[in-house]
């Protein structure tokens, strides 16, 4: 192992550059080049370089008229779609600042977040988004716009409104604005999911996301070649999903937008995309759900044979090679299972990038094997995405991949993660004192476990913060525990307790998705909730059955010895999980305190 690794240092970035400029770039060199393919009553219609450029310019006069300029930051609420990325750029064009929030805020996080960004302005999209801004407005001094995406009777659709509004502002104002902001103005300020506490804003420049862009780029040529296709449903209000959008667009890639996930496998069959990006509790549920359709058709041998081949061959790939005998198989079994997986996706993904959770050796290693290579990924909204990653070069499942082009990652005596480069931001937005806890000599402090090993890849062990130390003294990093529970389809979300506790403990919660299926599997009434057979005797040993599994990778002193399954999910709407899914500890702790003090009375 070593304590430190830099990448190959990045093309420099010019302080004249920033994120628009490929914008006409396209337009003038490949006008005619599809950029978009905008989802339209049920279809998909193409939008070209030159046309979304044009869309871009109206929109920002539209901004400008109103009186949006250079360092004016913006408020965005909607949902995954051709418009979110739209008015991203239009902002930008107009010397403006994105301030991203999530469409299912509260109205009082929405509040926060456009108070403590000074925003001028917001664009929402649907009248119930503008009734959660109408909520705080009112306690917004500086707040002068409200736009509405979705027209309705009591708001004109924003694009068209914005143009209309812009249509005596010139095109030459209109570059003489973006062209006042250089690669180190600020571009965004992304606000933290935020586990504890309020949202802190990243500021994030024009610097920090090219830099982030053309590492990226340079790491998966393949996959974000020109002329390949991407399909994006991850919320665009999540760094992940709007820095891999990015560089699409900059790499001539088509981009499709899915605002609604269970509309997702009728729009990959319609896209057919080159790449997808997503978290692993998705690529969780295409396998899922592939096994139980195999074992409820009774095809489940010819299935459970078929994944351990595709294992087996990619394992066999970062060995000494892939053996006969395997490779017939592997061709048998291609036109059996592995052709109808890849068609769920589309029939023409490349490969994947994943990222906000580990994936799981075992997962990473069934996609390579079917011929869908997951990408993994690592880094945090502070940098910009992805500050390592997997490449098509060099991949070594189990790890998130080196750290990307410019970047360093170096491990600090208590395993902390730490990273500097172009791609790290310089600091939270009016937030000195957490800026200056975080960042030390352009040092980030993730907060995050690792190690890295004489190769240079990384790999993550753990949250700091998160670390349970027993009352026997044992220090116990959850996460590993908690990923393995998650990824069986029963189980939905998972929280392992234990802190100052004799031993360690979990919630765990069940899949609504798959509740149904597992009722009809073990002839359990059909109206049952989770609360009514939360005890019953299969539904606990099959949970039993993962928690053995996820003991296996653990010692017995960092083993869960008890289990409870609770009556209900944990919810973005209770406030116990953030939008990306990510646990709210202190908030299910208090709210299942009832819950936890049982584990440890039985």
């Amino acid at each position: 192992m070593v304590r430190e690794y830099t990448a190959a240092s990045a093309p420099d970035i010019s302080g004249e550059e920033n994120l628009t400029d490929v914008i006409w770039t396209h337009a003038e060199r490949f006008g005619d080049v599809v950029s978009f393919r905008r989802h339209i009553d049920g279809g998909w219609r193409d939008v070209t370089a030159r046309d979304y450029a044009a869309e871009v310019l109206a929109v920002a006069k539209g901004l400008i008229a109103a009186g949006i300029g250079t360092g004016d930051r913006v408020g965005l609420i909607a949902k995954t779609r051709y418009e979110w990325t739209l008015v991203d750029f239009a902002v930008w064009a107009a010397g403006g600042v994105t301030v991203p929030v999530y469409e299912t805020s509260s109205p009082d996080q929405i509040g926060w977040i456009l108070s403590n960004s000074g925003a001028k302005a917001v664009i929402v999209e649907t009248d119930e988004h503008r009734a959660r801004v109408d909520q705080v407005a009112g306690k917004l001094d500086g707040l002068a716009n409200i736009w509405q995406i979705d027209g309705s009777a009591s708001a004109t659709a924003a694009v068209t409104a914005l143009t209309e509004l812009g249509s005596d502002v010139s095109d030459d104002t209109v570059h003489e604005q973006r062209r006042s902001v250089g690669a180190d103005h600020l571009a965004t300020i992304v606000y933290t999911s935020g586990t504890t506490g309020r949202p802190k804003g990243v500021a994030l420049t024009h610097r920090n996301l090219l830099a982030e862009i053309r590492a990226c780029v340079a790491a998966m040529p393949g996959l974000l070649a020109a002329g390949n296709s991407l399909l994006v449903f991850l919320p665009l209000a999540h760094i992940l999903a709007r820095a891999i959008a990015l560089m699409a667009v900059y790499a001539r890639v088509t981009v499709g937008h899915v605002p609604d996930p269970k509309t997702l496998l009728d729009d990959l069959a319609q896209f057919r995309p080159s790449a997808v990006v997503a978290v692993p509790r998705v690529f969780e549920k295409v396998y899922n759900g592939a096994k139980l359709k195999a074992h409820s058709e009774g095809k489940g041998a010819i299935f459970d044979a078929a994944e351990r081949t595709a294992i087996a061959y990619s394992e066999s790939m970062d060995a000494s090679g892939v053996p006969f005998l395997l490779k017939v198989k592997h061709a048998i079994f291609d036109k059996l299972v592995y052709g109808k997986l890849r068609a769920a996706l589309g029939g023409h993904c490349l490969g994947a990038v994943s990222g906000g959770a580990p994936l799981g050796s075992r997962l990473a290693h069934f996609f390579r094997g079917i011929g869908v290579t997951v990408y993994e990924g690592y880094g945090l909204t502070e940098t910009s995405a992805a500050a390592a990653v997997n490449t098509e070069d060099v991949i070594k499942i189990g790890t998130v991949g080196k750290p990307v082009a410019g970047t360093s990652a170096r491990i600090a005596e208590d395993g902390e993660i730490l990273l500097k480069g172009d791609v790290v931001f310089d600091g939270y937005w009016q937030n000195d004192e957490a800026s200056a806890e975080a960042l030390e000599d352009g040092w980030f402090h993730t907060g995050d476990l690792g190690a890295i090993d004489d190769d240079g890849f990384l790999s993550i062990t753990g949250r700091k913060k998160e670390i349970i130390v027993t009352a026997g003294g044992k220090n116990v990093a959850p996460s590993g525990l908690e990923d393995t529970l998650k990824a069986k389809p029963l189980i939905s979300q998972a929280m392992v307790v234990g802190d100052q506790r004799p031993f360690i403990g979990a919630l765990v919660t069940i899949d609504e998705e798959f509740f149904p299926t597992w009722k009809q599997q073990h002839g359990k009434p059909a109206d049952a909730t989770v609360a009514d057979l939360a005890d019953d005797p299969e539904l606990r040993a099959d949970v039993q059955a993962a928690v053995d599994e996820a003991n296996q990778a653990v010692s017995k002193a960092e083993s869960i010895r008890e289990f409870t399954v609770l009556p209900q999910d944990f919810t973005e709407a209770a406030g116990e999980i953030t939008p990306s899914l990510k646990l709210k500890r202190n908030i299910v702790g208090e709210h299942y305190a009832d819950a936890i003090e049982r584990l440890y009375q039985s």
